[in-house]
């Protein structure tokens, strides 16, 4: 099979970590696996860690151009990893086929991810993903706003206020210009 991601690479069978079977191209180091090789793998890789291994100083590269199946021709679609990385891989839904770029394996195992491969494609990772990085882009929003001090204290007295019987009199009170008038 030729390469998905620079074209003029050769995908040579392999393995990934020596952990299941792969198919590594030969000019860019990219890997294409099938999701049934990693199942296989996964349900023996429970204690599978990573802390005791050594970390190759390898930049996980990120293809950004949409790529074929290596297998089929077909589109293949892109899913973001965790919402504070701009890292998609690429998942062939005809072949069930994934597509790593050199360096993914070892970005997912520092994340702590590479047993959770299989569940990246799933809409509630997903979604996850999304509510996740909704969540930082408010919180930079509000940062930048009413500086990281003051959003701090803001955050402290919402989860205070959470808990509070009289919740909407005492926000009531914080929004009157005086509280102690009947003019307002």
């Amino acid at each position: 099979m030729n390469c998905t991601s620079c074209k003029p690479g050769r995908l040579e069978v392999g393995y990934i970590d020596n952990l299941f079977s792969a198919h590594t191209c030969n000019s860019c180091g990219g890997n294409w696996i099938y999701l049934g090789d990693y199942l296989t793998w996964q349900q023996n890789a429970e204690d599978f860690d990573t802390s005791g291994q050594p970390t190759v100083a390898v930049e996980a590269e990120e293809t950004q151009q949409a790529l074929l199946c290596p297998v089929t021709g077909s589109l293949m679609l892109k899913y973001r990893i965790c919402h504070d990385s701009d890292h998609r891989l690429d998942l062939s839904p005809a072949v069930n086929g994934i597509w790593l770029d050199r360096g993914e394996w070892q970005l997912l195992k520092d994340r702590g991810l590479a047993t959770s491969l299989n569940k990246i494609f799933t809409a509630p990772w997903q979604k996850q993903v999304r509510d996740d990085s909704a969540k930082a882009t408010f919180e930079g929003l509000y940062d930048d706003k009413f500086g990281e001090q003051g959003h701090a204290k803001l955050k402290a007295l919402r989860d205070w206020l959470a808990d509070q019987n009289q919740r909407a009199a005492m926000i009531a009170y914080l929004a009157a210009v005086d509280p102690y008038s009947a003019n307002k």
